[in-house]
């Protein structure tokens, strides 16, 4: 890191604080879709395909826009990259909540777009700006911010949208992106959050110290792990209530329990992975980890009945299995550039496997009349992210 950029680094505390408060907001203003559908439904008369796209639609900008991202995080530097996420989120949730179908879509792909952006910069600010036995921990809070910010946002939406209306509902997510430009901007000035980088300290000066730890074969192997990670994670996401429902005979509230489970549950995985990788080669934790996940479409297979078990199991697995694979591509990347690119190629084609996710599951559902067949495709994803991020984070040195 060069002296002019160590210069304007934060404490390590406040930084770490500003990427938690950012994290809230790079998954909860697209989960808050979801719980307000029929309510938007009655009154801009979405089609059922539409009503589907507003949830989506960011994913889609997760995987067709991180190549831009990663360059704007180049050219920008990253502290402004983040600038751009926080401001490009705040206008997004203003301009959906504020008029007819075509603003909702548009301040959709806006909100996106800009999520995309933080997706890449924030990894990014971890591998440089913490010590290499800390960027685990950063990381773990990162990945479990992400999970709460969607937890919060999808159990307050509802109740609020009853009291205020879906409009103001949905507007509200704003308070966390104010939130998080003040704190962001405080922390680490106003130069520096507004203010385009040169590429030497956008860059963040660690060439001379680049090793060769990663390759083409690390990079394949890593986006295949996430591919797989995501397309479980957003299958199970869609199909889990669904599933309860035909099977167990849950209602809906019931079903929606279970599915909280899963998701809530991603905390402790995305906190306790930085905590087993002290202990554990990074080889063991993905070994852990890829257990823990296949335990959901088998333990739905053979006992649907302990499905808070495997809810559980699957939630640990798919907040620790992100968590792993971020750690692996900031700890084995040549230098800060390479992090960037490494990360929107996992990122970018990851995502683009997590799009597909819903509907593949859900025409295999429809096609056999079965959801067994339906569970083997989640059990052909787990097994990818299971082979290959156990391949690729070997060189990830433990408790590092």
């Amino acid at each position: 890191m060069s002296a002019g950029v160590l210069s304007r680094v934060p404490k390590s505390w406040i930084l770490l604080a500003c990427i938690g408060l950012l994290a809230l907001n790079l998954r909860g203003p697209f989960v808050a879709v979801a719980p307000l559908v029929d309510l938007m439904q009655a009154e801009l008369h979405f089609s059922p395909v539409m009503l589907g796209l507003l949830t989506s639609i960011p994913v889609l900008c997760f995987s067709l826009a991180a190549p831009l991202a990663s360059l704007a995080a180049r050219r920008f530097g990253a502290e402004f990259a983040v600038t751009l996420t926080i401001l490009g989120v705040l206008a997004g949730v203003v301009v959906r909540s504020a008029g007819g179908p075509v603003l909702v879509v548009a301040g959709t792909v806006l909100i996106g777009v800009a999520i995309t952006v933080g997706n890449i910069a924030v990894p990014l600010i971890i591998r440089r700006d913490f010590a290499p036995r800390r960027q685990g921990t950063a990381m773990g809070i990162y990945t479990a911010a992400l999970n709460i910010g969607s937890f919060l946002t999808s159990v307050a939406m509802a109740p609020l949208a009853a009291v205020t209306g879906w409009r103001l509902a949905l507007a509200a997510v704003a308070v966390l992106a104010v939130a998080a430009i003040v704190v962001w901007v405080l922390a680490v000035g106003p130069r520096t959050a507004f203010l385009v980088s040169d590429p030497d300290e956008a860059s963040g000066g660690d060439g001379q110290r680049a090793t060769a730890r990663s390759s083409g074969w690390t990079t394949f192997g890593l986006t295949a792990g996430f591919g797989g990670q995501a397309f479980s994670y957003y299958g199970v996401t869609a199909w889990l209530p669904s599933y309860l429902h035909d099977e167990l005979g849950m209602n809906a509230a019931q079903a929606g329990a279970a599915s909280s489970i899963f998701q809530i549950l991603a905390i402790v995985g995305g906190l306790g992975v930085p905590f087993a990788a002290k202990y554990m080669s990074t080889t063991a934790v993905a070994v852990t980890l890829g257990t823990l996940w296949l335990a959901v479409p088998v333990g739905l297979l053979v006992l649907p009945q302990l499905w808070w078990l495997w809810s559980t199991s699957g939630g640990i697995a798919q907040g620790g299995g992100i968590t792993l694979i971020f750690i692996a591509v900031i700890k084995l990347a040549r230098d800060q550039a390479s992090a960037g690119r490494m990360s929107a190629t996992v990122q970018g084609l990851g995502y683009c496997l997590a799009a597909i996710a819903p509907p593949l599951v859900g025409f295999v559902h429809d096609t056999s009349g079965s959801w067994t067949p339906a569970l083997l495709v989640i059990l052909a994803s787990v097994l990818t992210f299971f082979a290959s991020t156990t391949l690729s984070v070997r060189k990830v040195p433990k408790g590092r």
